[in-house]
């Protein structure tokens, strides 16, 4: 009985941590080039397999059971998103694996939101305020020039007629799998994770969309829900069990 209890914790806690993420998902499913998360689980083995030098006695009935889930590191689909025209200049969406390099806090960071534009500073920023930088890793500066008068190419060039302005950094990782987000449409390098040259290429005047299918969210969601409800359930079911047993089965006569 206590062991069902546990393994419906464990499946609530799971559960729950699967809604979030997806809920999260359908939340950005506008935000241009967000990239959906993918929340993954593990089944745990039974403590007596998993730990074989433990002493531990094997129960068959419950071995067959399992040891209830494990929570994996939320997965990121870097899928290329649907790239619509926009006939804004400052937009830009990356074709293909890459990122644009932006600056957070004297950090750089990575992100695939092109709707740029320029503040009053003159810099060119992102959508959510991140300044772009170039391949110095500087942010760029297009202070008193006409938006009009711009224009980005597949390579980062930012130019004014025939001059070169600046070129935006397009960066990638050399391990896609330690590319993490950390929050307002941001991604960060882990471990011993390094920046190189993106291959793919700048669109101008346009935008990736985000790679969110909402209807599929919908229904992760609803399923998620349905286990989360199920676990529930089971919990409040065991929970009666347990009372009954001690305050009626166990009174003595």
């Amino acid at each position: 009985m206590i062991y069902g209890l546990y393994l419906s914790a464990t499946g609530i806690t799971t559960n729950a941590h699967q809604q979030d993420v997806i809920a999260n998902n359908i939340a950005n499913s506008d935000t241009d080039g967000f990239k959906r998360s993918l929340a993954l689980v593990q089944a745990r083995e039974v403590e007596a397999r998993a730990i074989k030098a433990s002493g531990l006695v094997s129960n068959p009935l419950l071995d067959r059971i399992g040891g209830g889930q494990f929570l994996s590191p939320t997965h990121v689909d870097f899928s290329q998103g649907i790239i619509e025209q926009t006939g804004n200049p400052l937009d830009v969406a990356l074709n293909g694996p890459g990122f644009l390099a932006v600056g957070d806090e004297n950090q750089v960071r990575l992100s695939r939101a092109g709707a740029l534009m320029i503040d009053p500073q003159g810099r060119l920023i992102t959508a959510q305020g991140h300044p772009v930088l170039d391949v110095s890793q500087r942010p760029i500066n297009l202070k008193g020039i006409p938006v009009s008068e711009l224009s980005i190419g597949s390579d980062g060039q930012i130019r004014r007629g025939q001059e070169t302005l600046a070129r935006i950094s397009l960066v990638d990782s050399d391990r896609p799998d330690h590319v993490k987000p950390i929050g307002e449409n941001l991604f960060t390098l882990t471990g011993d994770a390094k920046l190189i040259p993106a291959r793919g290429k700048l669109v101008s005047g346009s935008l990736e969309k985000s790679n969110v299918e909402p209807a599929v969210e919908l229904t992760r969601l609803m399923e998620t829900q349905r286990l989360l409800e199920a676990n529930a359930t089971l919990i409040k079911y065991q929970d009666a069990t347990l009372s009954k047993l001690v305050n009626e089965v166990g009174k003595i006569g």
